[in-house]
């Protein structure tokens, strides 16, 4: 079996195939996500809510919805799984299709987006298949674009639970070795972010404290073994990159 036809085969129940549906049961279920894509849009977007933004593996299209919100009015989403585009319609979230990531690339033009999303997306994607389709997210941003990604951290303990967590995913990467892959292909900078509890209210504040104390225990780790006090590193399961062309 070839890696197209598994893919093929988890693609099409992509959604439903799981101890837990993806796509909520209504609108109100997107709230969930809310805090932290607010966060991201009002952080790392541009100003101009005319600028043109492309999710690609937008799956059910919650960030579609809340970029929306946000006042931004030309952005669209492609998903490969048929059961993610139809639970998008299903949400009322406009301008998310079926399609092929990299086939939507190619027929782009030069320099004609200016925000490009790649949410927990390019872990699907072997090295091989990775290359290529950085290369045709460098030419389709304009000098300055934002390219926005979302993926499984390499140096998290417990990055096991995400790169085994879907049966497509492919790799994982950490700020080092994704700002190598970046950077030798041509962008400008590359700022990586701890994907932290965002707080919103007294549970998630709680959260964030937690997580700063587990934080200081894992440099504690990295100190007494190496010496180094690890005080950049990044432990969250996933992390958020931001680069610039």
């Amino acid at each position: 079996m070839d890696r197209n036809t598994y893919r093929e085969r988890i693609y099409r129940y992509y959604s439903s195939s799981r101890n837990k549906s993806l796509g909520p049961e209504d609108s109100e279920g997107l709230n969930v996500r809310a805090p932290t894509l607010r966060k991201i849009i009002r952080q790392h977007f541009p100003k101009n809510s005319g600028v043109s933004i492309l999710d690609l593996g937008c799956g059910h299209g919650a960030f579609v919805h809340f970029i929306r919100e946000a006042g931004y009015r030309n952005v669209s989403g492609v998903d490969a799984s048929i059961e993610q585009v139809a639970d998008a319609r299903r949400l009322g979230v406009a301008g998310v299709t079926q399609g092929d990531m990299l086939d939507e690339l190619r027929v782009l033009e030069n320099e004609s987006i200016d925000v490009i999303i790649a949410f927990d997306v390019i872990e699907h994607l072997t090295k091989e298949e990775l290359l290529p389709f950085v290369d045709h997210v460098y030419r389709v941003l304009p000098p300055g674009g934002v390219w926005i990604i979302h993926t499984p951290n390499g140096e998290s303990p417990f990055v096991g639970r995400i790169l085994y967590g879907d049966f497509t995913h492919e790799q994982a990467f950490t700020q080092t070795s994704i700002t190598q892959l970046l950077k030798s292909s041509g962008f400008s900078c590359v700022e990586c972010f701890e994907d932290t509890p965002v707080v919103h209210g007294v549970k998630s504040a709680l959260r964030w404290f937690v997580w700063k104390i587990i934080r200081r225990g894992l440099r504690l780790y990295l100190a007494a073994e190496s010496g180094d006090t690890a005080k950049e590193a990044i432990f969250t399961q996933n992390f958020l990159t931001v680069v610039t062309k």
